[in-house]
């Protein structure tokens, strides 16, 4: 199935018209058009890691409608001014495992996952680790930014970095098959 273009998408006309805004690569909404359309119908449980302006979320919110429990996470304390739009909000720090075994046991396990958080390498391989095992079956990750681990702003290039995670997992899987 060919995605459609950035600027045709429900996704992005989605974006463009909510009431907050929130910082998106364009290329993310195509997509987002074809991973998440599976999701459209069901009754989910979507977590957003960095809520920031509260934009993402009234997106997630109005593609999915009432069939989605959507819940974001930020280190900012000030993120829970968005529960007055009846978004779960909880404030913690996505490296810390701690933070994800209480928040796993509060809420169980999701259907779709968005880190679009600090970006940095410890901060996405600890939620990586943290939150796979709690997805739901036919759920997904979604890691947004992944183009930190080339930006040495973020402590890159390093053998350490999530694209050489994903990398080592790939090789791993694909590995098998030889």
């Amino acid at each position: 199935k060919k995605a459609k273009l950035n600027n045709k998408t429900n996704f992005f006309e989605i974006f463009k018209k909510v009431q907050y805004r929130s910082l998106k690569h364009t290329n993310y909404f195509s997509i987002y058009d074809e991973i998440f359309e599976k999701f459209k119908d069901k009754k989910i449980t979507l977590v957003e890691v960095g809520v920031t302006n509260g934009g993402s979320l009234m997106m997630w919110r109005e593609y999915f409608k009432d069939n989605a429990n959507i819940i974001g996470i930020d280190y900012n304390p000030a993120a829970k001014k968005w529960e007055k739009y009846g978004y779960k909000i909880f404030i913690g720090d996505q490296s810390n495992s701690n933070f994800w075994k209480s928040f796993f046991e509060e809420v169980g396990n999701i259907d779709i996952l968005i880190d679009d958080g600090g970006h940095t390498n410890e901060q996405q391989l600890a939620t990586f680790h943290s939150c796979y095992k709690h997805i739901n079956k036919d759920g997904i990750m979604f890691f947004e930014d992944t183009h930190c681990s080339y930006s040495r702003e973020f402590g890159n290039p390093s053998k350490y970095s999530f694209i050489n995670f994903c990398h080592s997992l790939i090789d791993k899987q694909n590995k098998k098959s030889i």
